[in-house]
């Protein structure tokens, strides 16, 4: 049966590309390729035992990735809310409204054109299980952006303001924008409902997004699960990442074997990504950096996928890839284009995961990310080729106040020869570094001059939301740390009613509307 929009869901679904998208019929199940797309929070490059880790416990993962492709130079942006919007829209953040995690940064605008929208209107099932960062209220929920089944939590993380108060234990979630009492841990919670939503739509094609918190903060989880980590010797910060990262294998493992179980395997795109660094000191692989960083550490993730009826052989790639070639990458395999009103920013990975060995062409990736809703040139930013990287303002990312000069911060390293960015080569190569700068001063301009760096509006007076929640720290605009207002689109003229939660704050206080 065919899927039913409105008259807003079409005209974001379709737009101008509705020529390649025929109403006239559905494919099937058998026809299409399921997707399953795993995203976790805060799990590094050197998080999972493939990598050289041999403290930590992750066997499901470990097989997936040596049974299946591994990219080993994947990039993500270096904080959660970033990643997520390139990965939904296969666009550079900035371009999407995304600034950073919080405080007036991480709404979306609710005409980005998602990979959930893209694939629902292509009469896929579309469900997602976790967390999404990209806006807690009407038009950036994932119910707005695509998602005909959500389970999610609020905010960057559970017990983030306004996710408060609440627990990674029986946690208190969203379900299709309704609150929800749950009943175990919060990555078997979305776990369990992940695969619920498989076995409901198995004779249609689905498209999974388990995008886990874990193990972002705070470090909760069973102690059967950390408590081995810290008898072998580790402290209790690391013992618990790494008792949620094995939280989170053992889920995945009883993913794949539901699938199996239901011969859905061999026809289904699985990716398992994390979304940034690491947030603690621990194990990077050599990596330099954390979350955050712009260095390696911070940026390069584990990134495993498999597809067994056209992904037939193992192997790794060293090519240079990032969360925007997920959305193209999607599109392409299951046979879609990719929308005309939006641009794309990154590329099919297609044939470097069929095996194509000529024919790449190089390119540069870009990324930066920090504090604040004024955007600067150079700072905490990156330029990556496949051989060399630059480093603008490196580790500055929480610092509003920096002052940009025209002779900014920059370092050069040699990625192939220097993975640990151990020798800053800038001095030596000064013909290759200004090559980067220019790039990278045409990408700032460009990611500029799509928005001006404007975070998406909250829509008040639409049908779809009321009573609308204003959170101070997630929604409001912040200078200097202080929060200064909420933008918003009044949808309609009328009388409304407008009730403040104050929490613990005292005294008197002024609010202006205007």
């Amino acid at each position: 049966m065919c899927p039913i929009f409105s008259r807003r869901e079409f005209l974001k679904t379709f737009g101008a590309c509705a020529a390649v998208l025929p109403l006239s019929g559905c494919m099937k199940g058998s026809e299409k390729p399921n997707v399953i797309i795993v995203l976790t929070d805060d799990q590094g490059y050197g998080d999972v035992g493939v990598k050289g880790n041999d403290k930590i416990r992750t066997p499901n993962i470990d097989r997936f990735a040596r049974e299946g492709i591994d990219f080993t130079r994947f990039y993500c942006s270096p904080v959660c809310a970033p990643t997520r919007a390139s990965l939904m829209t296969g666009r550079c953040y900035y371009r999407t409204g995304v600034i950073h995690t919080s405080r007036g940064g991480a709404k979306m605008h609710g005409d980005e054109v998602t990979l959930a929208e893209r694939l629902r209107g292509a009469g896929y099932a579309t469900g997602i299980f976790g967390k999404w960062h990209l806006g807690d209220s009407y038009p950036m929920r994932p119910q707005d952006q695509g998602f005909e089944q959500s389970l999610v939590h609020k905010s960057g993380g559970i017990g983030q303001t306004p996710d408060k108060p609440n627990s990674y234990f029986n946690p208190v979630l969203w379900e299709n924008g309704r609150q929800v009492n749950t009943d175990g841990y919060c990555t078997d919670v979305f776990t369990d409902a992940a695969i619920r939503f498989i076995e409901d739509n198995q004779d249609r094609p689905f498209f999974v997004y388990l995008p886990t918190n874990a193990p972002h903060t705070p470090l909760e989880v069973d102690k059967r699960y950390s408590d081995p980590y810290k008898e072998a010797g580790l402290n209790d910060t690391t013992a618990k990442v790494y008792g949620m990262i094995t939280n989170v294998d053992e889920n995945f493992g009883r993913l794949l074997k539901r699938l199996e179980d239901l011969n859905l395997r061999d026809n289904t795109i699985i990716i398992f990504l994390g979304d940034n660094g690491p947030q603690q000191q621990r194990y990077t692989a050599g990596l330099r950096g954390r979350k955050s960083s712009t260095y390696e550490g911070g940026i390069r993730v584990p990134f495993f996928t498999q597809w067994p009826a056209r992904f037939r052989q193992k192997r790794k790639i060293d090519r240079i890839a990032a969360h925007i070639d997920i959305y193209p990458t999607i599109l392409k395999a299951c046979g879609l284009e990719t929308p005309d009103q939006h641009r794309i920013d990154g590329r099919s990975l297609l044939p470097l995961l069929e095996g194509a060995r000529s024919g790449w062409e190089d390119r540069t990736l870009f990324f930066q990310c920090h504090r604040g809703l004024s955007p600067k040139r150079y700072q905490n930013c990156a330029a990556v080729t496949q051989q060399y990287k630059m480093v603008g303002f490196p580790n500055t990312f929480d610092n509003e106040n920096l002052k940009i000069s025209d002779n900014p911060v920059l370092e050069l390293y040699d990625i192939v020869n220097d993975p640990g960015e151990e020798n800053n080569i800038a001095d030596s190569n000064p013909d290759i570094l200004e090559s980067l700068r220019k790039q990278y001063d045409a990408w700032y301009d460009d990611m500029k001059a799509t928005r001006q760096f404007t975070p998406g509006y909250i829509h008040i007076g639409s049908d779809a939301e009321n009573p609308v929640n204003l959170c101070r720290y997630q929604d409001s605009a912040y200078k200097n740390g202080k929060s200064t207002s909420w933008d918003v689109v009044i949808e309609r003229s009328g009388r409304y009613e407008l009730t403040v939660n104050r929490g613990t704050s005292l005294g008197k206080g002024k609010m202006f509307v205007s």
